[in-house]
């Protein structure tokens, strides 16, 4: 699913794998952006 993702998102895989497993902790908002806009959500719902 990160593959896909990375691609709606225009973000890296490694990035995603990075963030679900802890390593990022504490991603910029241009990256919780893209991550929401891949998913076809809004930020709010993203960090509920």
């Amino acid at each position: 699913m990160q593959d896909e993702l990375g691609r709606k998102s225009d973000l890296p895989y490694t990035t995603l794998t990075k963030i679900e497993t802890n390593v990022i902790t504490k991603p910029s908002i241009q990256t919780v952006m893209k991550i929401a806009k891949g998913l076809g959500i809004g930020v709010d719902d993203l960090i509920k």
